[in-house]
């Protein structure tokens, strides 16, 4: 691509001694915004009205400046008349140059206040009619202070001194290094990533390697082409890596390229023993859910300074390779789930992000048990089930935007996880495998019979996914999900005694009907209450010793595990 002569002067500025020496943080130097620092905010303009067909990103990453030079060409397609193209960027960078099908715009045309990046159409561009914006920029990007939670790029060194950078921006969003709609639906149909790094580092990214181009100057570009990504999985890497490569023969026949790029100071035994686990989760996630979506490209896993995230074919690993008795690495694990939940399927609200987090969570127990048996997956369902906070529902049935759904404060938080992967337990269970497992390849894929070609990356919400399961099983489900999404409290079972006489009755957060099934064992006997109305009486003795959901199949309200989340919590 054409450098644009205004970013000489940048990289200029951006390499003096004065600045070179100041390694303080980006907010210490000029702030990110409320509204970039927070994903999926209800777009705007034009953002709803145009199909968004291609970005072309070239970034120099500068890592001594701890800074970054972009040059970003969006190709769009107005789906109805307009006169503005509205994005997101971060605001810390200073906008050198504008251009609109090859002609620079006069800086008036456009404006960014507070991230929302606005450019002014010289005229009304019709339906279909191509829209090419390319935007230079530069500066220093946001910088997490607690990666991946606390999100945006990471500047560090290696064990044995090199440069190590990462970009994590999922609840932040795109906006932080590149021009984009931030928001689920904003995913472009195509990127190609072209990437500029001093010559002794790498840059894995997204998608297929294209090939890397020696610069003569010191730095090497790597390009890199993928197909709609999400867009906050999007990933900048930079560092010394090793690149290791295998090849994984999919359950659907095709041949899907294994790469894990390591950082050279690391054990190689110890990569190697991460890297074997590689085609045993392909396996699994293909016998469970279908094909990998992404088979055309790859499954890339890159370590990075942070713990770790679902970048699309590129997922971060910052494990370190640690062994915890599970038998596996939970984090590659947890991040690989995203491919199928979150980067093939991907939430059209952050509302729905239960969708991503909660099945991507319920594949670990899942998993566990395909390792190691029945044992194995119940100690990690407990787990799980010790960490509820039900504070607020896990949908809200309302637009939301990242930081709401992430904050315990304002939202669900790690409920979204393990509320939601309890959720899909209980529903597996009451449904049976073969109607869960449809109901999963339906929301993911779009259909019962994925195979490779025969199925695109989409957006899905909840409410869609109770269409699905009510399709699957003939049955109207709704109250199964209005009880276990959109009330904060869990379903209470309560029993009664009175003589011989016992009464059992379910009582969730709106009083509504909640007719799920309950298992008893009555002296060592078991048997199903169907809880017609959620309402069930049976005779026992008065002595005898009853037991509900002996097999802990169903998410409830227990209040011995209240009593000690209340114990925990300090005294102020």
């Amino acid at each position: 691509m054409r450098p644009l002569a205004a970013l000489c002067l940048t990289t200029a500025l951006l390499s003096s001694p004065a600045l070179a020496q100041e390694k303080q943080s980006v907010a210490q130097l000029r702030d990110s915004t409320a509204f970039t620092l927070s994903s999926g905010t209800a777009r705007r303009g034009s953002q709803k009205v145009v199909r968004f067909d291609k970005a072309d990103l070239s970034f120099t990453v500068l890592p001594d400046e701890q800074a970054l030079r972009g040059e970003a060409t969006l190709t769009f397609a107005p789906l109805a008349p307009i006169e503005f193209i509205d994005l997101d960027l971060d605001a810390v960078f200073d906008i050198i140059e504008i251009q609109l099908n090859g002609q620079s715009l006069p800086p008036g045309a456009w404006s960014n206040p507070e991230g929302r990046l606005s450019i002014a159409l010289p005229r009304t561009f019709a339906v279909d009619e191509v829209v090419n914006v390319r935007i230079a920029y530069a500066g220093r990007p946001h910088q997490a202070k607690r990666a991946p939670w606390d999100g945006g790029f990471v500047w560090t060194t290696t064990p044995d001194g090199q440069p190590w950078v990462a970009s994590a921006v999922q609840g932040e969003g795109c906006d932080l290094f590149w021009p984009c709609i931030d928001h689920p639906q904003g995913e472009p149909d195509r990127v190609d990533l072209h990437i500029t790094v001093p010559s002794d580092l790498s840059a894995p990214a997204n998608g297929r390697f294209l090939g890397k181009t020696d610069n003569g100057d010191g730095t090497t570009t790597w390009n890199w082409t993928a197909r709609q990504p999400d867009t906050y999985a999007i990933s900048l890497n930079v560092g010394s890596y090793m690149e290791m490569s295998a090849d994984y023969p999919s359950r659907f026949g095709k041949v899907i390229p294994l790469r894990f790029w390591r950082l050279a100071s690391d054990d190689p035994a110890k990569a190697q023993a991460l890297f074997d686990e590689f085609p045993k989760m392909m396996d699994f996630f293909e016998a469970t859910i279908g094909p990998f979506p992404f088979g055309d490209e790859k499954m890339g896993v890159v370590e990075t300074p942070h713990l770790g995230m679902e970048h699309q074919t590129i997922n971060a690993y910052g494990n370190g390779y640690k062994l915890d008795g599970k038998g596996y690495d939970w984090l590659l694990q947890h991040e690989l789930a995203h491919e199928w939940f979150g980067n093939q399927m991907t939430n059209a609200d952050w509302d729905d992000m239960w969708l991503h987090e909660g099945f991507g969570t319920y594949m670990q127990p899942l998993y566990a048990r395909w390792l190691n048996g029945e044992r194995a997956m119940q100690a990690e369902l407990q787990t799980m089930r010790l960490t509820l906070a039900n504070r607020f529902p896990v949908v809200s049935g309302r637009p939301q935007d990242a930081g709401t759904v992430y904050n315990a404060e304002t939202g669900p938080a790690l409920d979204l996880y393990y509320k939601g992967a309890l959720i899909a337990h209980t529903l597996r269970l009451y449904i049976g495998d073969d109607a869960f497992y449809e109901s999963l390849r339906r929301l993911v894929y779009g259909r019962p019979d994925p195979k490779p070609g025969n199925f695109q990356p989409r957006y899905a919400t909840t409410p869609e996914y109770v269409a699905i399961v009510n399709e699957v099983t003939g049955r109207d489900l709704g109250w199964f999900f209005d009880a276990y999404l959109y009330q904060a409290a869990l379903p209470d079972l309560v029993m009664t005694r009175d003589g011989e006489r016992v009464s059992l009755e379910w009582k969730t957060g709106n009083a509504r009907p909640f007719p799920l099934p309950v298992e008893i064992e009555v002296d060592g006997k078991r048997r199903v209450l169907p809880m017609a109305d959620g309402r069930a009486t049976f005779s026992a003795p008065a002595s005898a010793h009853i037991l509900l959901d002996p097999g802990s199949k169903v998410l409830r309200r227990l209040e011995y595990l209240e009593r000690w989340k209340a114990s925990q919590t300090p005294k102020t």
